[in-house]
């Protein structure tokens, strides 16, 4: 490359790794994995230093990533939390300890000791004492300023709140989830249809940096202690002499801390955590290799970013070759239809894979999936195993593709997938996959509004075979209820009453609960007020649907699909059975004083709620937004508006008070 192409690709690599590190540091969301990040940030640091009038202070190789998110105090670290230089190869061992060697020679320092710690997947933290007690906690933030996550630090079951001597003190560690935790909470968020933790480092960040601490409370979060960053009225001359005191002082010291006297020592130590890393109650990514002596430290000193002193090995990610036996499809509790790769069992990196999720069908079509195909498994610490890639070459011809089903394959019902989407759905509104999701949606406030019936009582109710669809819910008797709790009478009254009320609810509020795509509140309201009966609705043709304001086509398509299902049909016939209303009682309403006209709230109100604002507006032919543009017709704006009203203002958009609200519904 010429020095323009070297300068063009170097610009490049500090886009991309400034992106994919605010993805993972400041929104815990990666979108890479690890070593594909390091081999950028690798590519990125040899440009630089093979072209040095090429490097900026910007660049993340000089500076630490992660920012302050919004909503914490900012703390200052008095001691840099700094990151480690990363290495990829033993070759790279043999240069540190080169370079060591010879800075200790000039500085005529004859024994040279290493400390080899695990290099802990976790969220880097520092912990303040006085006199003995926890007053404040931060994360590493940017290496010099940090979050104050003090609240959510307190929640850690092994941060001693007082430490086994009365001294000021400040500690560095790594907060993290161990692997069985881990597995158990994308169990937990996979059976209820949530976003999978991509990994343990990302799920233990996510849960320090929570600004309401009754979350963080709720995640298993442990640390292990590393370093003392600062300490008063104490010296020490090494630093496996720091972390045997720190352990008696009461902290949770990283439990693998090795001494080696050599270059030899230090490779031996690598090869045998890297044997047993898979066996480690918790995720490493590598091993971490320090100077023992500390005053030897002090003259080595830093740079901007990294400790002269210490160097990361990472631990590069282990694959390997299976057969694709078979690709089957799971219906989760949205009714995502999720294509699983069936493997050959083999064991990739400590754990026996013999099953990956394909995602959707695009994975499959970019990677060029079949089935038969000899895949290339791969799995990093905890991120959960994927096939990376297809070895071609090793093809029979009897490999097959694979395509997504039209049906779905728990209920039969239609599996669509919409524009610009990945997933395919089931539509099937009983199916038995998605009816935990559409039980609890139809009795919330906003459908249904059952009081009582809430999660907890809907799994026990399915649980003990009371209900097994929606219609069920009216046929449940006194004594069912009551059996579900000790002293359940009183409780199976209410809600028995509550049942029986809810027959009497409104159309709007039982389109809403049928839950169709793309159907919230307000388009229900719409629906309900041009139809008037659920039997007209289920008649309706996607013309007259297009026709009304704000049904666009994609709703239109929705509720078409929705309306043609057998299953949706024999739903309406059994909530019709069971007495529950399916008309309109709205009033016919002939004045539509503000059709076409689009309102935004703002402040808090006093004579009316958000809610009773928003119904006479819609009332009158209006309908509201949340968000202010150049569309906007009114703002109305109550006690203490904020940057809505500012807004409105800037684009010379009409502001109303309370009182002209008022007497414009006069």
């Amino acid at each position: 490359m010429d020095k323009e192409q070297v300068k063009k690709r170097i610009q490049e690599l500090r886009e991309k790794t400034e992106y994919y590190a605010q993805k993972y540091y400041d929104e815990d969301k990666p979108e890479i994995s690890d070593f594909e990040y390091d081999m950028l940030m690798l590519e990125l640091r040899n440009l630089e230093k093979e072209n040095p009038e090429f490097i900026n202070k910007e660049s993340l190789t000089q500076k630490v990533g992660g920012h302050v998110k919004e909503g914490f105090e900012k703390v200052t670290h008095e001691v840099p939390l700094q990151s480690l230089q990363d290495i990829f190869s033993i070759e790279e061992i043999d240069e540190f300890d080169e370079r060591i060697r010879k800075k200790a020679e000039e500085n005529g320092i004859q024994e040279i000791k290493y400390v080899v710690e695990t290099k802990i997947d976790g969220l880097s933290a520092a912990l303040e004492y006085k006199n003995g007690k926890f007053v404040r906690g931060a994360t590493r933030g940017n290496g010099l300023v940090g979050e104050d996550v003090t609240h959510n630090l307190r929640t850690i079951k092994s941060i001693p709140m007082e430490i086994n001597d009365k001294i000021d003190i400040i500690v560095r560690g790594e907060v993290f989830i161990a692997k069985e935790d881990f597995e158990k909470m994308n169990q937990e968020r996979e059976e209820n249809e949530e976003e999978l933790f991509a990994n343990a480092r990302n799920a233990a960040a996510g849960s320090l940096r929570q600004l309401d601490s009754k979350i963080t409370e709720k995640r298993p979060l442990d640390i292990y202690i590393f370093n003392v960053q600062k300490i008063e009225g104490k010296k020490f001359n090494s630093h496996f002499e720091e972390l045997e005191y720190l352990k008696k002082l009461g902290f949770n010291v990283n439990p693998i801390r090795v001494v080696c006297n050599n270059l030899q020592d230090i490779k031996k130590t690598i090869e045998e955590i890297g044997e047993k890393r898979e066996k480690l109650t918790f995720g490493i990514d590598g091993a971490v290799i320090k100077i023992d002596n500390l005053k030897f430290r002090e003259i080595l000193g830093s740079t901007a970013k990294t400790p002269r002193w210490a160097i990361a090995y990472k631990y590069p990610p282990e694959q390997k070759e299976t057969i694709l036996k078979d690709i089957i499809c799971q219906v989760g509790r949205t009714g995502v239809i999720t294509p699983m790769a069936i493997l050959d069992p083999v064991k990739v990196a400590g754990s026996t894979i013999s099953k990956t999720t394909l995602h959707n069908e695009d994975f499959i079509k970019e990677k060029e999936i079949k089935i038969g195909d000899t895949v290339v498994i791969q799995k990093a610490g905890d991120v959960i195993p994927e096939i990376v890639k297809v070895i071609k070459e090793k093809r029979t011809g009897e490999e097959y593709n694979f395509e997504m089903p039209e049906k779905c394959p728990v209920c039969g019902a239609e599996a669509i997938r919409e524009e610009g989407e990945a997933a395919v759905r089931c539509t099937g509104i009983e199916c038995p996959a998605k009816l935990f999701r559409n039980l609890v949606h139809f009795v919330s406030r906003e459908a249904m509004n059952i009081e009582g019936l809430g999660e907890n009582i809907i799994q026990q109710l399915l649980e003990n075979g009371l209900i097994s669809n929606i219609a069920d819910i009216y046929e449940l008797k006194f004594e069912d209820i009551a059996s579900l709790k000790k002293n359940g009478k009183k409780f199976a009254q209410n809600l028995i009453d509550s049942i029986n009320e809810s027959k009497n609810s409104d159309l709007y509020r039982l389109i809403t609960a049928l839950g169709i795509r793309h159907v919230g509140g307000k388009a229900s309201k719409l629906l309900a007020r041009k139809y008037k009966t659920i039997d007209n609705l289920t008649k309706a043709t996607f013309e007259e649907l297009s026709e009304i304001n704000d049904v666009g086509e994609v709703m239109a398509n929705s509720i078409i699909e929705f309306f043609t299902q057998d299953q949706t049909l024999d739903l309406i016939h059994k909530l019709k059975l069971a007495g529950v209303n399916t008309v309109s009682l709205q009033e016919e309403n002939t004045d539509n004083r503000f059709e076409g006209k689009t309102f935004v709230l703002t402040g808090s109100l006093e004579n009316y709620t958000r809610k009773e604002a928003e119904d006479i507006i819609e009332k009158f032919g209006g309908k509201t937004s949340s968000s202010v543009s150049k569309k906007t017709d009114y703002v109305l704006a109550g006690n203490e508006a904020g940057s809505k009203l500012s807004k409105a203002e800037s684009l010379g958009i009409t502001v109303i008070s309370e009182d002209e609200f008022s007497n414009l519904i006069k």
